[in-house]
């Protein structure tokens, strides 16, 4: 069984930046692909960026594309999102997954079989 655990979380001004964490138990990362989506207020849940962990291969949403940056920490057995140019229409609960197929990098929620808690971003204008 698989658990993740996300951190890094908070309160943060317009154009700022936070580094989102995920640690899982249980087992090690590699062979899987892992994901971040995000739910806003009265949103659906939504993809954010993956990375493929065996080459490190990544994937982004087009409204995240060139602010955040997805990476992946083979020592710690971490994925985090690094999160640049924070706006306000970024704030959500942001969720960390994994897919045990690991080859192809999908955007579909539906593809994830293990899920974090979340962890709450909050971005003021």
């Amino acid at each position: 069984q698989v658990q993740l655990l996300e951190s890094g979380g908070g309160l943060m001004q317009a154009g700022g930046s936070l580094t989102l964490s995920c640690a899982a138990s249980g087992r090690t990362f590699s062979g899987y692909v892992m994901g971040w989506f995000r739910q806003g207020p009265g949103k659906e849940r939504e993809f954010v960026a993956a990375i493929r962990w065996t080459d490190g291969m990544t994937r982004y949403a087009d409204s995240v594309k060139g602010r955040f940056t997805i990476s992946r920490d083979n020592r710690k057995n971490t994925v985090d999102l690094q999160m640049n140019s924070l706006k306000p229409e970024d704030t959500a609960v942001y969720y960390c997954a994994a897919d045990r197929q690991g080859a192809i990098i999908f955007n579909a929620e539906s593809k994830y079989e293990y899920w974090g808690q979340g962890t709450q971003v909050t971005v003021s204008s």
